[in-house]
């Protein structure tokens, strides 16, 4: 009959055992995506600013300021009437 209790305890003490170490195991999982989601956030964050900007530059560049500022630095292209100037460095 002693064995039978013995037995009994310690397969419940191993049940619990076993019980809880799942239990810690899928909390260290779950912080562990926790912590990556937080991570993509921020990353997904950064991106949508990156992206914003170059939005943002996409639409300047298609203004006539913006292709008559290139023209003038990239072709040193100037208006007619406009005296040149030289910069030397």
């Amino acid at each position: 009959m002693k064995k039978i209790l013995n037995f009994k305890k310690a397969f419940f003490i191993t049940l619990i055992f076993y019980v809880c170490y799942v239990f810690v195991n899928q909390q260290i999982t779950i912080n562990n995506i926790k912590a990556q989601i937080n991570e993509k956030n921020v990353e997904m964050e950064k991106l949508k600013e990156k992206n914003r900007k170059l939005q943002d530059e996409v639409n300047m560049s298609k203004t006539d300021l913006y292709i008559e500022k290139l023209a003038r630095e990239k072709l040193k292209l100037i208006k007619p009437g406009e005296n040149p100037v030289v910069n030397s460095n």
